[in-house]
């Protein structure tokens, strides 16, 4: 089990990790998504661990499970979902690293646990956001 910075969210029949430094949006997204159905998982820390049968799971410490901050308002209290699996890890930059995304990028991985799992590279404060993930939830699993 490893204790990750991350935000991690159950987004259109998908657990959603969202990594990247201070300030690069991940509670924010974690909102907009949440105003779309999404379940907040955890906020800020997560634990992952891979099962024995593969799979790779996060949860929320219990200190802050059900727990989001909003930025400039304070932590707000919602419900949350529990231990859920990782189908898709977005890495969320800086608005001066936005330059360092693909256009039309390659799959990609990101390595926790030791398992593989879909990386994509992201940028959070873009308006579309959400429908990118959307998009980029149906393109990678061919959800049509």
């Amino acid at each position: 089990m490893s204790l990750i910075h991350a935000t991690g969210v159950f987004f259109a029949d998908k657990g959603l990790l969202l990594k990247g430094p201070s300030g690069s949006g991940k509670s924010d997204l974690a909102l907009r998504l949440m105003a779309l159905g999404a379940e907040l998982v955890g906020d800020d820390y997560l634990e992952v661990s891979c099962g024995k049968d593969g799979r790779l799971t996060m949860i929320a410490p219990s200190n802050i499970a059900g727990k989001i901050e909003v930025r400039n308002v304070g932590i707000l209290a919602v419900p949350h979902r529990g231990k859920t699996e990782i189908d898709l890890v977005l890495d969320l930059v800086l608005l001066g690293d936005i330059k360092r995304l693909d256009r039309l990028p390659e799959p990609g991985t990101f390595s926790l646990e030791g398992r593989a799992v879909p990386c994509l590279g992201f940028y959070a404060f873009e308006a579309s956001a959400p429908e990118k993930i959307r998009a980029a939830i149906n393109i990678l699993f061919q959800k049509y």
